[in-house]
């Protein structure tokens, strides 16, 4: 028998229950992938993150959703450091410490901001992104439920990674986002023939005041359909809408999750020209609702 130290976080939100939730295996070297897998079945959350040594970064996770393990993920990211600095395992320099963290695509900066020791927000840098096949509208849209009417004219339906590749879906209010009914024999084989994990759609307003886009996502069983909050998309996003002049700013912020009852918010930054983009970062904060052992 093997016990291994875990938390359940959620990621995107300062309210218990709301946001993301990730599962945070501690200590998680010896378990192989096939293990790795196992236990993100077992949590049945969006992904679970295990968190294990690293010999080029202050700590490495590896993110696992039920169907398979995933490049880069953020609110996995912000849930583990944000574990890590509550269970003490990473020292907080003052109000703010900067930390490199080792994915499967490899390191990247994390920033931890805190009040006198307590976590306000974590904040991750991920990559320069690559922009990779474009889809026609009128073949994707009914996938979910919509026509090509629906998409935002004037730019393409383009696959985008910040690590992890996923296609963006412009639509043009939130009106279109309400009536998205997925067909998910239709979306596997969509997915099956693209080049991308999981599907991003979203309008260029928020749901509340406070958002300045809002947006929902989509893969298929065994991993959850919809995802409450999905950090490495939002970065995606960021990029597309700076790089195809869709926003005035590089700083916004992201909305998600309200309709699941789970809502989500995010602040976005685009680091770099529209035509020079370096990386995107992508914060919020979290909130610690499970501690326990996972019994093997």
């Amino acid at each position: 028998m093997t016990v291994f130290s875990f938390m359940q976080v959620d990621a995107f939100t300062d309210v218990p229950l709301g946001g993301n939730p990730c599962a945070i295996v501690f200590d998680a070297d010896p378990l192989d992938d096939a293990a790795r897998l196992a236990i993100a079945r077992e949590m049945n959350l969006s992904e679970t993150a295990f968190v294990v040594h690293s010999d080029v970064a202050d700590f490495g996770a590896r993110y696992f959703t039920p169907a398979g393990e995933i490049p880069l993920a953020g609110h996995p990211t912000i849930a583990t450091v944000f574990a890590l600095a509550e269970s003490g395992r990473l020292a907080l320099t003052g109000d703010r410490t900067t930390i490199s963290l080792e994915l499967k695509v490899g390191p990247i900066q994390v920033d931890v901001a805190a009040v006198d020791g307590q976590v306000q927000q974590v904040v991750m840098t991920q990559l320069a992104p690559r922009y990779l096949a474009t889809y026609a509208a009128e073949s994707v849209l009914p996938v979910f439920g919509l026509t090509a009417g629906d998409a935002l004219p004037s730019v393409p339906l383009q696959t985008v990674s910040t690590g992890t590749p996923q296609l963006m879906i412009p639509v043009k209010n939130i009106e279109a986002l309400r009536r998205i009914q997925l067909d998910i024999p239709a979306y596997n084989a969509m997915r099956a023939a693209g080049d991308f994990f999981s599907v991003h759609v979203f309008c260029l307003e928020g749901l509340t005041a406070a958002g300045d886009t809002f947006a929902r996502h989509f893969a298929a069983p065994p991993d959850l359909i919809e995802d409450p909050f999905t950090g490495s998309a939002t970065g995606g996003m960021a990029a597309y809408l700076w790089h195809y002049g869709l926003i005035s700013t590089p700083r916004f912020t992201a909305e998600q999750g309200h309709w699941m009852s789970r809502p989500d918010q995010a602040s976005v930054e685009v680091l770099g020209a529209p035509d020079a983009i370096t990386g995107v970062r992508v914060g919020g904060g979290a909130v610690t609702v499970l501690r326990g052992e996972l019994i093997l």
